[in-house]
């Protein structure tokens, strides 16, 4: 699907992962300090993302929130110099002070995990920006997000939740063309959960938007890929099964999915867009 904006190209997009924070699980803090984060963006554009995805606040589950000053200090030095550059930058935030700031710095997408439910103004401003934005599936807070992920039909639920956000969006004043929606993998969900959503992938395509999907590096391809021991499978050794989940998400339409590995899911994209042509044909 096309969301205004953004050219199509006639395949998946690849949103490369910004993180510009001291506790993130996926890569602990390595890009904290904003130039070595502006550094790693330019990396993973040079390794085939299509927009990148910067965020100065962690949403790992039982993360605590940060002031929002610090937010700021961290997220929009980067933004900034990564806009300037040529980059399309998506700014990823539950704040609209800091979705604000942002976008007059460059940004030109807003990624809100709470789906503008974490703060009341964040649907307003980002109607007035007139930029895209992506409502997340979410039912609460970080620090304890997960004792939520109770579901009779996760997807079903989860849904009628997104389309919830869509209306909400759409009664604040954002375009649709400009609203995508983004099932939270992870977010208040177990693992049964995940996979339950990424095996029904379609189901939300056909919800009418289009779809962020975001499975890079988290737990429950850890948990897939456990030691004999039990031992969840660390963070970095996790990127071959975040391709696949990318394959998945590209034969579903996914706008766009979230990694951290720009390299391997850049390929896969291309390779799914390679056969949908060649069957086109046929």
């Amino acid at each position: 699907m096309r969301v205004t904006g953004f050219p199509e190209l006639g395949r998946t997009r690849v949103m490369g992962v910004v993180n510009v924070t001291p506790d993130s699980f996926s890569d602990g803090g390595r890009h904290a300090d904003a130039a070595d984060a502006v550094r790693h963006g330019r990396r993973l554009l040079d390794e085939g993302a299509d927009l990148l995805d910067v965020g100065g606040e962690s949403t790992r589950p039982g993360a605590q929130r940060v002031p929002e000053q610090e937010e700021r200090r961290r997220v929009l030095p980067v933004v900034a110099a990564l806009a300037a550059s040529g980059a399309v930058v998506s700014v990823d935030t539950t704040r609209a002070s800091v979705a604000v700031a942002a976008l007059e710095v460059g940004a030109q997408l807003v990624n809100d995990v709470s789906g503008g439910l974490a703060d009341p103004d964040m649907l307003p401003a980002v109607a007035a920006g007139a930029v895209a934005y992506v409502a997340m599936h979410w039912r609460g807070p970080s620090i304890d997000m997960q004792s939520r992920a109770a579901y009779d039909d996760v997807v079903h639920e989860v849904g009628a939740e997104l389309l919830e956000r869509r209306a909400a969006a759409v009664a604040a004043g954002i375009d649709p063309q400009r609203l995508l929606l983004d099932p939270g993998l992870g977010f208040g969900k177990d693992a049964g959960h995940n996979w339950g959503l990424l095996s029904r992938l379609p189901e939300l395509a056909a919800l009418g938007q289009p779809l962020l999907v975001g499975a890079s590096r988290k737990a429950f391809l850890g948990e897939l890929l456990a030691a004999p021991t039990g031992e969840r499978r660390p963070t970095d050794g996790r990127d071959a099964a975040g391709a696949a989940v990318t394959v998945l998400a590209a034969q579903a339409g996914a706008w766009a999915v979230r990694v951290h590995d720009v390299r391997s899911s850049a390929d896969a994209v291309r390779v799914v867009a390679a056969v949908a042509a060649a069957a086109a044909v046929s």
